[in-house]
C-alpha cells in the first residue's frame, strides 16, 4: 500500500532562493506564481501564493510547497503549513537584514502549527556572509537545525530533505532513501 505524500513547505524571505529549491528539486513541471514585483524588493519577480513540485524517493511522493516571502502574503504561510510534515526556511546568509524577517516566519509558522524545522543556509558562495554558527545563535537554535544550502544543487537540496526528513517521521529516512534522494 503506497504512503501518503509527504508534504514540506519552503518558506524564508524573499531572495532566500525558495523557488530556485522548489524548482531544483522537482521532478515534476512546477507550478509557479511569480508576478514583477510592485514594491522594490531587490529582484524583478516575486511569488504571490506559492510555489508547488514534487519528486519521489522510491515509493514515496513528497510534495514542496513554496511561500511567498513578503509579509504582505503572510496568509499563505498557515494556510500553506496545514497538513504538512515539515518546514524548510531559507535564510541568505549573504543578507543579515533578512533574518529579522526569517525569524519572523518561523515564530508565525510554529506559533500557528506544531511542525518540526530546519534552517536551511544559503548564498554561502556571498563574499561577505555570516557563518551557521553565527547564524544559529541568531535564532538561539542548536546548529543541527541548520544545514548548508545552496538551492540550485540537487545534492544539497537532497541533503537539505533528508535532514529535515530526520526531524520530521519517527522511523527516520534511511541511507537507502538518501541515495535515491541524491539520484532523483
Amino acid at each position: 500500500m503506497p504512503h501518503p505524500p509527504i508534504k514540506i513547505v519552503v518558506s524564508g524571505p524573499v531572495g532566500a532562493g525558495k523557488t530556485t529549491f522548489t524548482r531544483t528539486m522537482s521532478t515534476t513541471e512546477v507550478v509557479s506564481t511569480d508576478e514583477v514585483a510592485t514594491e522594490r524588493i531587490g529582484k524583478v519577480s516575486t511569488t504571490v501564493a506559492l510555489d508547488f513540485g514534487s519528486l519521489a524517493v522510491g515509493e514515496q511522493e513528497i510534495m514542496l510547497f513554496g511561500t511567498p516571502g513578503q509579509e504582505r502574503f503572510d496568509y499563505m504561510w498557515s494556510v500553506l503549513c496545514e497538513g504538512a510534515t515539515g518546514l524548510l526556511l531559507l535564510v541568505a546568509a549573504s543578507r543579515p537584514g533578512s533574518f529579522l524577517k526569517a525569524r519572523h516566519i518561523l515564530e508565525f509558522i510554529t506559533s500557528q502549527v506544531a511542525i518540526p524545522y530546519v534552517i536551511g543556509v544559503t548564498h554561502l558562495d556571498a563574499p561577505r556572509h555570516w557563518e551557521i554558527d553565527e547564524i544559529a545563535d541568531y535564532f538561539q537554535v542548536p546548529p543541527e537545525h541548520l544545514v548548508a544550502l545552496d538551492a540550485r544543487s540537487r545534492g544539497d537540496g537532497a541533503r537539505a530533505l533528508f535532514r529535515l526528513l530526520e526531524r520530521c517521521l519517527p522511523e527516520g529516512p534511511t541511507s537507502g532513501q538518501l541515495t535515491a534522494l541524491l539520484q532523483t
